[in-house]
């Protein structure tokens, strides 16, 4: 795991004990800290095995006698009370990024990727790191995707830690300077733990803030937002009307670094679409700044496997194919999936973060017939109704059934839900999963 001893004479709170908070609580205590721990679920709390671990409700306790209060980024600190109490006490509150960012002193010399943006970010993060692997860089992803920073271990001189950031993750950081930041596009999301949109691109600019002046900023969008954060630091944000950035393009499928032919897009498999076009400018110019050379940075496009419950090909069945984009959990990162293939049938639905589809409206020319299911069932079915075919299918199950009988050879069967999964599954990789299982299904009739 990665620690560091200088957080053996301080006494910390853990907030939360999921996957990320467990991973706090042993690099604090293999580091010899005083760590204090709560849950408000009982049953995470009786599975703390360490006897040296104290447990006390942190909700009530006195905050004063921590040095830091480590809570994880599904705590909405907007509403929370903890973090006013935390604030009234002059205890700061952290995520466990940040205590990787203190413990980068005691690392091996190394390097870190940051991305952070709307949409994108995890394909984004995975073909970093894809690429650097199998140029044999030794590298690691974490953060947002993967097993949590600080259980992992260490790499040695030369490592680079791609670090995939949401907002909050970033909320909670505040000495962590990436050698390479990205910010792939800023589009509404997350606006329930925000003062609107100009708080929630505050915060995407933060990764920003924390970088060291010659370190590398890449802007990989020209939306409203991102642009104003890119020219405020005097970068150019990418446009994907023509060529795409300084030094790096993507012109007619074609990849171009530096004015020489890098690839073509029809060569990488995994990243079909104008949205991967964008993520894999960002991993070209990003292992560019890293001193991969071409040949690298080719053949990793080129391997790159893909990312589970984005635009994941399940299989092929009777010449249709199914595709399993379940972590499209908004409309915008919908889009492109949309925009990806000619003929779709759409499985659309979940637990909805707006009452619109607007930016998927454009690619519905694409769309056969749409396949509502979960909460946003009826407020979908209307939205659409007027401009393709809708079913009303309830669930994921039903809804891979109907399309699967309605699809043609050379057509697609696309979850793309454009919402969160709450409404029906504890998260959109289940929810994916279960769509997986449906379509094994079919296979065996």
């Amino acid at each position: 795991m990665i620690t560091a001893r200088a957080f053996a004479t301080r006494h910390y709170a853990v907030f939360g004990l999921a996957r990320t908070g467990l991973s706090v609580v042993a690099a604090l205590r293999a580091a010899g800290a005083t760590v204090t721990v709560w849950d408000d679920d009982a049953k995470k709390r009786a599975a703390i095995e360490d006897v040296q671990v104290h447990v006390a409700d942190l909700n009530s306790a006195d905050l004063s006698a921590f040095d830091g209060i480590i809570v994880s980024p599904g705590v909405p600190l907007n509403t929370h009370p903890l973090a006013a109490r935390a604030a009234a006490a002059g205890v700061p509150v952290l995520g466990d990024i940040e205590l990787f960012a203190q413990a980068r002193a005691e690392l091996p010399p190394h390097k870190v990727v940051g991305i952070t943006g709307t949409n994108g970010k995890s394909t984004t993060t995975a073909l970093i790191h894809h690429i650097l692997a199998h140029a044999d860089v030794p590298a690691t992803m974490g953060g947002n995707i993967g097993l949590p920073i600080l259980s992992q271990d260490a790499l040695p001189e030369g490592g680079v830690y791609v670090l995939e950031l949401s907002s909050f993750q970033i909320d909670l950081t505040q000495g962590l300077a990436c050698d390479v930041a990205i910010l792939t596009n800023i589009t509404p999301d997350h606006l329930d733990r925000y003062d609107g949109m100009a708080g929630y691109a505050a915060s995407k600019e933060r990764l920003f803030d924390m970088q060291a002046e010659d370190a590398a900023a890449i802007f990989m969008s020209d939306d409203d937002y991102t642009a104003a954060i890119a020219k405020g630091r005097g970068g150019v944000p990418v446009s994907f009307d023509d060529v795409l950035g300084e030094g790096v393009s993507l012109v007619n499928g074609a990849a171009y670094v530096d004015g020489e032919l890098l690839g073509y897009q029809a060569d990488w498999p995994s990243l079909a679409g104008p949205h991967n076009a964008q993520n894999a400018v960002a991993a070209i110019a990003a292992t560019r700044v890293l001193g991969l050379g071409a040949a690298a940075i080719k053949a990793g496009l080129e391997t790159y496997p893909g990312l589970a419950h984005r635009m994941e090909r399940v299989a092929e069945i009777n010449g249709v194919l199914y595709v399993n984009d379940s972590k499209a959990t908004n409309p915008t990162s919908t889009a492109p999936a949309l925009a990806a293939y000619p003929a779709i049938h759409w499985i659309v639905g979940g637990k909805r973060k707006t009452d619109e589809l607007d930016a998927c409206l454009p690619y519905l020319g694409h769309v056969r017939a749409a396949y509502v299911i979960g909460e946003a069932e009826t407020v979908y079915a209307h939205l659409l109704g007027t401009h393709i075919p809708v079913i009303r299918a309830g669930t994921v199950e039903r809804a891979t059934q109907l399309a699967a009988g309605a699809a043609k050879p050379g057509e697609v069967v696309l979850l793309s839900p454009a919402c969160a999964s709450y409404d029906q599954f504890r998260d959109f990789e289940q929810r994916g999963d279960v769509f997986k299982g449906a379509v094994q299904e079919l296979g065996k009739a």
